[in-house]
């Protein structure tokens, strides 16, 4: 199949702490083998070196405006969400047919063009793989109904066995996707949509999880689940060992906030060595190729990485 110029994989990049991360989205999805590109929406405060490397490497930019709701203020807990508003803007990249949305603290292990250019996505409806609802650290704040009995996951009992769809009969949490890996068809009537939503419908300053929330909130009844392998939460490894497969699993997602490029030490982590591990992979061979092309560029994402420091759980 011939590349479509029309599709494409897209990510948020508002400073250089997540630089690295982007580099390594996009090798992995080099690595294996995408025929599609990734395009990285950058916010104005993103600085010129940050652009100059992306330039460097070939990854496409497109400039967006900071984005956040009106009178919406996050508790001290949850003020790394605080850029995750911006991720809307991909809605606006009307010159796409289809887009998949990735966070930047992701790796691709297989291919995935499939979400662009066959799965099946009707118009004005998003596909998406389930959040995980078990709230295993038992953070207080989280809702009530975070429990595993309640968590679409639990449901799923093999590495191959089919998400449960979101309906009326389902626990709620079955309604929540995570919003890391999210196939959808932008438009700018859509984009002005999700605008008006933001900014005048008051159940916006109740959402826990930003975006997340909010996505789930403007497509409930218009998102189908995916396998959970496309959006492989790196808890879900101990969590929910009976549907993990390292051999299935197509993009993997450091979420929580201890990430890997914080201190390579974390490949010694006994929850998460292995998934940390390819991270850190993926990295070698990013400041390998960027050496070669440029020895200031390479050290320029090298400040952004902790090589070096001690870690300890």
């Amino acid at each position: 199949m011939e590349q479509n110029s029309k599709l494409a994989y897209a990510t948020l990049l508002t400073k250089n702490e997540y630089l690295p991360g982007v580099l390594v989205l996009n090798n992995s999805l080099q690595s294996v083998k995408s025929r599609y590109p990734l395009v990285v929406m950058a916010t104005p405060n993103l600085p010129q070196e940050a652009r100059n490397i992306l330039r460097l490497e070939g990854i496409p930019i497109r400039e967006v405006e900071y984005l956040q709701p009106k009178d919406v203020e996050l508790a001290e807990l949850d003020k790394r969400f605080a850029d995750t508003w911006t991720k809307l803007h991909v809605w606006e990249l009307a010159e796409y047919d289809r887009l998949v949305l990735l966070d930047s603290d992701m790796v691709v292990k297989r291919n995935m063009d499939e979400l662009l250019d066959t799965l099946e996505l009707s118009k004005g409806h998003i596909a998406g793989a389930h959040a995980c609802a078990c709230n295993p650290r038992k953070f207080p704040h989280y809702p009530k109904d975070w429990i595993p009995e309640n968590c679409a996951h639990t449901a799923v009992l093999t590495p191959t066995s089919p998400p449960p769809q979101p309906s009326h009969s389902t626990p709620r949490p079955y309604g929540l996707l995570n919003s890391g890996l999210v196939v959808l068809r932008p438009s700018l009537e859509a984009f002005q949509s999700i605008l008006d939503t933001l900014n005048n419908d008051p159940i916006v300053k109740t959402f826990l999880f930003p975006d997340q929330d909010f996505i789930a909130h403007v497509f409930k009844g218009k998102w189908t689940a995916l396998p959970w392998f496309y959006n492989a939460l790196r808890t879900l490894r101990n969590i929910h060992s009976q549907l993990w497969s390292d051999e299935e699993v197509r993009c993997v997602h450091y979420i929580l906030s201890d990430k890997p490029w914080q201190s390579r030490a974390m490949i010694h982590d006994k929850s998460f060595a292995i998934v940390n591990g390819w991270w850190w992979a993926e990295l070698d061979e990013v400041m390998e190729k960027l050496r070669k092309k440029d020895e200031l560029a390479a050290n320029f994402v090298a400040k952004y990485v902790d090589f070096d420091t001690e870690w300890r759980p």
